[in-house]
């Protein structure tokens, strides 16, 4: 059997879950440890924490939110956003991160990937690539939670940062995030066939069969799911609710409304669907 891991992967800003179309017009879902919860209860292989506004604003805001999750769920935590140096990394791993996921400084600086995988060991550094196809057919990459185009073309930078010392990549296609469109499999088959290291894809997953597909005809190692998963979660439980309703956009909670594209599936189902065809994951 092929192992398939499932990832969960949090939005944060401030102290919400939110979620957005394309990383933009961010809605508040929820308290984001109470979702986190959820998901290590239901069999996540690992979560994902990424403060959406970190880089805009210079800093991270996670260390706390990381404090308090890391005493709940026992399975790896990687934090991303506003990560800009070694000490910035020193701090997420003390409050409890067991990677850190890198994307502006590693664009500005290449150097800084290495420089972190000698210090902290390849197996703590995932290079976030936020991807964007042009109208010429390549793509490229994107930092700053999609804001700024950096001219780099997305293949070439994924097998330099492998070079670097990168020990995983998570790639987040921009065009597809939170539409529930599907995945991009063709790039997706011809990048992992190039690349050594474990590779996780984010963007577009509105079903279990996206997923099939992506481990079907892919060397992809694993899946960070947002919508597709905080949706059906709200669906079935509503006590998931936002704990600082003084900020940010509540008007979808409070309007009762459902994503239509999303909210069928939930943990179990992917894993089971997984297990039958040959794919194993962390037990429930």
């Amino acid at each position: 059997m092929k192992r398939a891991r499932i990832i969960p992967r949090l939005d944060i800003k401030g102290s919400n879950l939110v979620k957005g179309i394309h990383l933009e017009g961010l809605r508040v879902l929820g308290d984001p440890e109470k979702f986190a919860t959820e998901y290590y209860k239901n069999g996540a292989d690992e979560i994902m924490y990424q403060d959406v506004v970190a880089s805009l604003y210079q800093r991270n805001s996670l260390l706390d939110q990381i404090s308090k999750i890391n005493k709940k769920i026992f399975i790896p935590l990687t934090v991303g956003g506003g990560i800009r140096n070694i000490e910035d990394i020193k701090k997420n791993l003390k409050a409890g991160a067991d990677k850190i996921a890198i994307n502006t400084a590693a664009v500005k600086n290449p150097k800084f990937i290495t420089e972190a995988a000698r210090i902290f060991g390849s197996s703590t550094i995932v290079v976030a690539i936020e991807i964007i196809k042009e109208k010429n057919g390549k793509y490229y990459v994107f930092t700053d939670n999609g804001r700024e185009q950096t001219g780099k073309e997305a293949f070439s930078w994924a097998l330099e940062s492998e070079k670097r010392l990168a020990g995983e990549l998570i790639f987040t296609f921009i065009d597809n995030e939170g539409t529930g469109a599907g995945l991009d499999i063709e790039f997706i088959k011809n990048i992992s066939k190039k690349i050594n290291i474990p590779i996780i894809v984010h963007g577009g997953i509105s079903n279990i069969d996206d997923i099939s597909k992506l481990f079907n005809n892919t060397e992809a190692s694993a899946v960070a799911i947002a919508s597709m998963l905080h949706y059906n979660l709200l669906l079935k439980n509503n006590r998931i609710s936002s704990t600082n309703n003084k900020s940010g956009n509540h008007d979808f909670l409070i309007s009762g409304k459902r994503y239509k594209n999303f909210g069928q599936y939930n943990l179990k189902d992917i894993k089971k669907k997984l297990f039958k065809q040959k794919f194993f994951s962390r037990n429930l």
